[in-house]
């Protein structure tokens, strides 16, 4: 028997996290696994995927043909991208031993049909983990958020929020150092996390929790203003930010972690900064992108051993010594209490 968490209560507001109440929003269960059918493979999860999107997956009553992936129902796995070992397989294209990326969610063990596995790519002197940040989804969804939604060109003023996290922290070090950007402006929730930044390419990095935050922002963005907001909160900070884009210029809104756990949250009072600077707001999914994930690989892949992509620092890394633990590691994400890309380790 193996053990696995479930949504137990989808959640409303904030998840409750705590196991084992009437209201827990996921609960553990232990399961037999079935034997090996061909092509099938045992993992043993080792490291798993901490994202703000599983909240949208888990929220109760959403309208599904909306969705961009099914939603998760009581009584399914949580869903998350995690790196396994192949403990058995049936396919002659795994070898026991092998490290691969699948979404295998929140399980201790798991059996997966083997063309649902791919093996890490080759880039020594990195974890393993990397392949849940800057090496993988985060990575590629800065990348295709850079290149082909603001369409940031040598030269150009950027602004990135949530920059301290998985995917904006990707997104700085790209813009600044691969990109060329001449500034790049980025937005975290404390004095450490903008001093970090600062040390891995951001010109200028602004505490939003500060009480001279929106003046300070409008200072930063001078003398020009912003070619491109690279949105990954959504809210206050989204509206302090439509106000210092350029005429003509573009947010690339990638997420809304600020209204995830709060919808109150989501209220835009400068609509009409867009009318009037002609701005242009285009969401994006990094899926859409998935054809293209061999010229994403290849670019990060290369700014990583030329040291223009620095992985030291850009992951906090929570070992879970019981597996109950797992979903008290999920929700830091919501509390601000990770650098970079938050990832849980179940196994060694």
């Amino acid at each position: 028997m193996v053990k696995e968490i479930v949504l137990a209560n989808a959640p409303t507001g904030f998840p409750v996290i705590e196991l084992g109440k009437a209201d827990s929003t996921f609960e553990i269960k232990e399961i037999e696994l079935p034997e090996l059918q061909d092509n099938q493979l045992l993992l043993q999860t080792i490291f798993i995927s901490n994202d703000p999107a599983q909240r949208g997956w888990i929220q109760k009553d959403q309208n599904s043909d909306r969705a961009y992936l099914p939603p998760i129902l009581p009584g399914d796995r949580m869903r998350a991208a995690s790196v396994a070992k192949v403990l058995k397989s049936t396919s002659s294209s795994f070898k026991e031993g092998t490290l691969v990326q699948c979404y295998g969610g929140w399980a201790e063990q798991l059996v997966v049909n083997a063309k649902d596995a791919f093996p890490l790519p080759d880039l020594p002197g990195v974890s393993p983990s990397v392949f849940l940040g800057a090496a993988g989804v985060p990575g590629l969804t800065a990348y295709f958020g850079l290149k082909d939604v603001c369409k940031l060109q040598e030269g150009q003023v950027i602004i990135i929020s949530g920059a301290a996290g998985a995917t904006g922290n990707v997104a700085v070090q790209l813009a600044k150092h691969v990109l060329k950007a001449s500034k790049v402006i980025a937005i975290a929730g404390s004095d450490e996390k903008c001093q970090w930044l600062r040390e891995i390419g951001a010109d200028v990095a602004l505490n939003y929790k500060s009480s001279s935050f929106s003046n300070a922002l409008v200072e930063a963005a001078k003398p020009s203003y912003a070619d491109c907001y690279f949105d990954n909160v959504g809210g206050p900070i989204l509206n302090a930010c439509l106000s210092v884009i350029k005429r003509n210029g573009c947010v690339a809104a990638c997420g809304a972690i600020s209204a995830y756990n709060d919808p109150s949250q989501m209220i835009l009072s400068n609509w009409a900064e867009i009318i009037i600077n002609r701005i242009t707001v285009k969401g994006f999914i990094v899926t859409d992108y998935y054809h293209r994930r061999a010229e994403a690989n290849e670019v990060i892949s290369s700014a990583i051993k030329e040291g223009k992509l620095s992985v030291a620092g850009g992951e906090t890394i929570v070992r879970c010594t019981e597996f109950k633990e797992i979903p008290k590691v999920w929700i830091r994400l919501f509390r601000g209490e990770n650098t970079g890309k938050l990832v849980t380790q179940v196994a060694d």
